[in-house]
């Protein structure tokens, strides 16, 4: 027997990583203002990025995620959000030539501003204080001030949130992702190396295919599939009052269902992946594409219930199972879930997040995770997606356009002495840089071809017999 969910059932469930707000008073209007604003994100935009998963669940298309660890007020610019969403441009790029499919660009932005944490004080100096757990919910300051979780911050993330949509449709749609301009998107402090040479010498390749088209009468002005791209955000839905506030009834569709209006993807972290905890109950009843992160404690009969509870029509496209095993741990804790997915037949996204695996301190007692983990555990995954025959079907990066120094090793040689330097300007976790993104990019395009390669391989066989 199905349960009846409704927007508010999430409350009769045990839940974990949310704040105690003192004043609940408060809380309740702070929720009801929220719920008289209007949608972020739109039903008809997210059946399209439904319908995409689907073709990625299926080989067709990869996905791109990333973005920042958490989003920041004090880093909203225009330039922040602008290299973000450039390097991403270029990452698609890479994996487009390397798999020969279209690229899903999702980002990590416009509503990532909540994060779970390991424990629920901080101590410094024998100073003892709530955990910082976000923008939307308190400050990053050491002090007891900025540390209480205070609600109107929902408000200010849900106004940043609209101006970095609106940034980021105007950057899609109005010729910034022009692929006539594909030579303007390596950022300037990046230019002489390696990475971003031979990002050059692709554009290089795309520009000579683009002056042929457009002597065949194909161009940006006459194609807008070389003009324009479609863009897509998600978060980690983890405050669930701000989540409920922002679900709408789906007007297109005579009211019904209700659909999570804050971002088109959201998802479960590997913390509140309980299947009878409230971020579980409140996602299944979305009809959002809604992604799982799978950490190295989950176990196969575990998956299948959580993937049961989430898509219990297996319907392609609705659920993606982030993996974040670490590089040590990806080739014995994966294949055990691959295998069970796969007999049970569910169709899912299997995504790579080699980053929240391989978070280290560094000798300097710095957070840090270094490259060389980081594309270990991405090689990983692709041989254990092709060992075990299912499509990996994308990435899930933190990274972002500045030139940061956070994760160690790389083309940059970043080193553990870069780590003190003013360039670790995080709000959370390490991110990767610019150029460390692209460099993975075209690790990542030669797995894709591999795998490419091995099915065309497969075909050649089997037309042999």
């Amino acid at each position: 027997m199905v349960e009846e969910w409704s927007r508010e059932s999430w409350r009769t469930k045990p839940i974990c990583q949310v704040p105690g707000y003192r004043d609940q008073t408060l809380l309740a209007e702070t929720t009801a203002r929220l719920g008289r604003l209007p949608p972020l994100v739109f039903a008809g935009e997210i059946r399209r990025l439904k319908d995409q998963l689907a073709l990625a669940a299926d080989g067709k298309a990869f996905v791109l995620q990333g973005g920042d660890c958490a989003e920041s007020f004090a880093d909203f610019e225009t330039n922040h959000i602008r290299d973000t969403f450039r390097v991403l441009l270029q990452m698609a790029a890479v994996l487009a030539f390397g798999c020969g499919v279209p690229v899903i660009r999702i980002g990590r932005m416009a509503g990532q501003f909540a994060k779970p944490r390991s424990s629920d004080i901080e101590e410094v100096k024998g100073v003892r204080l709530p955990s910082y757990r976000g923008d939307m919910i308190n400050g990053m300051d050491f002090t007891e001030a900025a540390r209480e979780p205070d609600p109107e911050r929902m408000i200010k993330a849900y106004y940043q949130s609209a101006a970095t949509l609106n940034l980021l449709r105007a950057f899609s749609q109005g010729g910034y992702a022009d692929l006539s301009r594909v030579h303007e998107w390596t950022l300037e402090f990046v230019h002489k190396q390696p990475p971003a040479l031979r990002f050059q010498e692709l554009a290089d390749r795309l520009t000579e295919s683009l002056e042929f088209m457009a002597a065949c009468g194909i161009t940006s002005r006459t194609t807008p599939q070389i003009r324009e791209i479609e863009f897509f955000t998600s978060h980690e839905a983890l405050l669930l009052p701000y989540e409920e506030a922002l679900t709408r009834r789906d007007s297109t569709t005579g009211g019904e269902p209700w659909t999570a209006t804050s971002a088109h993807m959201l998802w479960i972290g590997d913390r509140t992946r309980q299947a009878d905890g409230a971020h579980v109950e409140f996602l299944r009843g979305v009809p959002n594409p809604i992604g799982l992160k799978c950490g190295p404690s989950l176990a196969a009969d575990d998956l299948l219930r959580l993937i049961d509870r989430l898509n219990p029509r297996n319907e392609p496209g609705r659920l993606t199972l982030i993996i974040r095993m670490g590089h040590d741990k990806v080739l014995e804790k994966l294949p055990p879930l691959v295998r069970a997915v796969k007999a049970a037949g569910c169709s899912v996204v299997w995504l790579s997040d080699p980053m929240h695996g391989n978070t280290v301190k560094a000798a300097s007692g710095v957070k840090t995770r270094p490259f060389e983990s980081i594309a270990r555990e991405l090689q990983g995954f692709f041989k254990v997606c092709r060992d075990e025959g299912v499509h990996a079907g994308g990435v899930h990066f933190e990274m972002t356009g500045r030139d940061v120094t956070e994760c160690t090793g790389g083309a940059d040689n970043v080193t553990d002495v870069d780590l003190l330097s003013e360039d670790y300007d995080t709000a959370c976790d390490p991110r990767l840089n610019a150029n460390q993104s692209l460099e993975l990019a075209f690790l990542m395009a030669e797995e894709l071809r591999a795998e490419k390669q091995k099915r065309r391989d497969a075909r050649r066989a089997a037309a042999a017999l």
